[in-house]
């Protein structure tokens, strides 16, 4: 007699789920800090988001989903403080970057560019720390940090778009719900896909739960992703990167007597009028003309004409990285153009081996898998999954037959919230979300020229993580206190 394969597996699948639910609880471990003058409380550990789900018709009730490592700080106080939400992008990075290299009471000691801090590296006191003006609240996604799905669940329901969004807006929810916040003023801040994530959660809090934010504090933005998208037929993103290869290029000597802020704006207007003109050509162009775009990029970017001719003006980072210093046998980073390594493959065409994040990953994976268990004091031997290829392939289902982009949801926020504010730092050596790829969007936002007033831009010498440099991090930090008080 054949065997019911299918009925087999539904009875497993709710075999496990009731398994799960029995299992699952919060595991949080709170504990008292204190930071010159601050007395503060964290509370760290893995919030069991569940789900409600039906059958038939019929309410199943709340089925535990996933567990989501949290780390918040809460400083007691008979004022009502501002909360600040945060995470990072990837998708697959956890929330190391900005809980420790920025935001958080203690930091990483890292080093920048110039002076790295060797092994075993180590951890310092954030004495600007975004505490001193509210709460915080670090969040991991799925398959970051520690979060995980619940036993017998799948990893790829919450690696997508939309499920990624709601899941991290529930987590705010119920944040804000169990510790009565639902007055207090609320700012999300992300950082790369992570500023794409906190618009699009921003909406869903507003359109699910009637939850509207005062700000958003958008890091090295992304909010449209054909910006960045090297597709064919699509020639924009070519010009909104010249100016950063331009910075870049700088910052490694190649625009000997110059001041950044000088090529800077010569490679901006380049890339918007000739540049751009000459991309949408094609060969329309006359030989003279196209001549001329190859001499002018070549000196702007300090690539070799023959290079710029070899690519047909396009080219993307990947061959940028393994092309400008290719004469000294370096590479240069993407995450941040100001580092180098060796090339130990000198004749390729491209890199895809960032040396900035190869400096950093080794001091920031000591000081979280640390901090986390001696300092917060959660116990768990999971690895801490800094940033993660698991989440791959993401699915941008929602997207089909369309760009990738929360343009819409922020040009609604900001109709819907006219008290809503918008903060965003730019790194001139981030060769993975260009200043110029964000000032494109902001341009073409159908809103209101009042609304253009609440956004403050912030520019920095450095890259992805402007906070690796230790001024621009005081500077961040320093901008950032402004934008959440009241």
């Amino acid at each position: 007699m054949a065997k019911d394969h299918s009925a087999q597996d539904k009875n497993s699948e709710e075999a496990a789920e009731k398994e799960a639910e029995t299992e699952v609880t919060d595991d949080f471990v709170t504990r008292e800090h204190q930071l010159g003058d601050l007395r503060y409380r964290s509370t760290a550990g893995r919030l069991v988001l569940r789900k409600e789900q039906s059958k038939d018709g019929k309410s199943e009730g709340f089925k535990a989903k996933a567990e989501i490592f949290v780390t918040s700080y809460v400083v007691d106080s008979e004022q009502n403080r501002p909360v600040v939400f945060a995470f990072n992008g990837g998708p697959g990075s956890s929330s190391v970057w900005l809980h420790m290299g920025l935001l958080g009471p203690r930091i990483v000691d890292s080093g920048d560019v110039d002076s790295l801090t060797p092994p075993p590296y180590g951890l310092l006191d954030n004495e600007r720390t975004i505490l001193k003006h509210a709460d915080l609240v670090m969040i991991d996604p799925v398959s970051t940090g520690y979060s995980r799905v619940v036993k017998g669940g799948k990893d790829d329901e919450f690696h997508a778009f939309v499920e990624d969004r709601d899941l991290v807006a529930e987590v705010i929810r119920l944040w804000t719900t169990r510790n009565n916040r639902w007055l207090s003023a609320k700012y999300l801040v992300g950082e790369s896909y992570g500023t794409l994530r906190a618009v699009a959660v921003a909406a869903r809090l507003f359109d699910a739960y009637g939850m509207a934010v005062n700000g958003l504090g958008l890091i090295s933005t992304v909010l449209n992703m054909s910006t960045l998208d090297f597709a064919p037929g699509s020639d924009t993103p070519y010009a909104l990167h010249v100016p950063t290869y331009a910075a870049i290029a700088h910052f490694h000597g190649r625009h000997p007597g110059r001041e950044l802020a000088e090529v800077v704006a010569e490679a901006e207007e380049f890339a918007a009028k000739d540049f751009g003109y000459a991309l949408s050509q094609g060969s329309r162009l006359s030989e003279a003309e196209y001549d001329g775009v190859v001499s002018r990029l070549a000196a702007i970017t300090t690539l070799s004409e023959g290079f710029v001719r070899r690519s047909n003006l396009r080219w993307d980072y990947s061959e940028f990285s393994a092309e400008l210093l290719r004469n000294q046998g370096l590479t240069v980073g993407r995450i941040d153009g100001r580092f180098t390594q060796k090339n130990l493959r000198g004749q390729a065409s491209i890199n895809w081996d960032d040396p900035s994040l190869n400096a950093i990953n080794g001091p920031y994976a000591a000081a979280v898998n640390h901090y986390i268990r001696s300092e917060l004091g959660y116990q768990n031997d999971l690895p801490y999954e800094i940033l993660t290829g698991r989440v791959q392939p993401w699915s941008y289902q929602t997207f089909e037959g369309r760009p990738i982009e929360v343009v819409g949801d922020l040009e609604r926020l900001l109709n819907y919230n006219p008290a809503l504010r918008v903060h965003v730092d730019y790194g001139y050596h981030d060769g993975a979300t260009p200043h110029f790829a964000a000032e494109y969007v902001w341009a073409h936002l159908n809103i209101a020229p009042e609304a253009h007033e609440r956004f403050s831009h912030h520019y920095h010498e450095a890259g992805h993580m402007m906070y690796l440099n230790p001024q621009c991090r005081q500077d961040q930090l320093a901008a950032l206190a402004d934008f959440v008080k009241p």
